[in-house]
């Protein structure tokens, strides 16, 4: 990959874990941000060839990032990730994109596109499936809408992941049918 970004990956489960990992290795400068600050450190271990940094807060995080990922949980997770205290949106730079690969409800994806959109932000709802194995082997397959300037975007990010991002269904529609 020819273009390398400043990048942070917020919550490292099953899925985000290797997730960042695919971008940390395609050459991307990774920052990762985890609940649990083991888990962050164990990510640390296993890309120190690759330069990766933790921070303690979302915000942190995602200082000076033109790109931020998310894969949380559950809706009350991404919410506190995104809008709590010390949170992602109040500290990115205007035009970042957040991609969040959450499997959150629809309310919330709306709520958060109109935030971001509040903020001057870019945000593009990602769901992704596939699984932890999917996941490690870069085989994730993750569906989107997105206005063109994102999908140039999701591409240039959707290939260093090694996952498949279709677009498809409206914008911000968070689980709903998509597959």
């Amino acid at each position: 990959m020819s273009e390398r970004h400043d990048v942070a990956f917020l919550c490292l489960g099953v899925m985000g874990f290797p997730m960042a990992g695919h971008l940390a290795r395609a050459g991307h400068r990774v920052t990762v941000y985890n609940r649990t600050a083991a888990r962050a450190e164990a990510f640390l271990r296993a890309h120190a060839d690759h330069g990766v940094r933790a921070a303690p807060t979302p915000a942190e995080a995602v200082r000076g990032a033109a790109f931020v990922f998310a894969c949380t949980g559950a809706d009350p997770d991404l919410e506190a990730i995104t809008l709590g205290r010390d949170g992602a949106f109040d500290a990115m730079a205007r035009g970042a994109l957040f991609v969040d690969h959450t499997t959150a409800s629809a309310e919330l994806a709306q709520r958060l596109h109109r935030e971001a959109r509040a903020r001057g932000l870019a945000f593009l709802d990602a769901p992704v499936s596939g699984g932890q194995s999917g996941a490690s082997r870069g085989r994730s397959r993750s569906c989107s809408a997105a206005s063109r300037p994102i999908t140039a975007a999701r591409r240039r990010c959707s290939i260093a992941m090694r996952a498949n991002m279709p677009g498809s269904g409206p914008r911000a529609t968070g689980n709903g049918p998509r597959w």
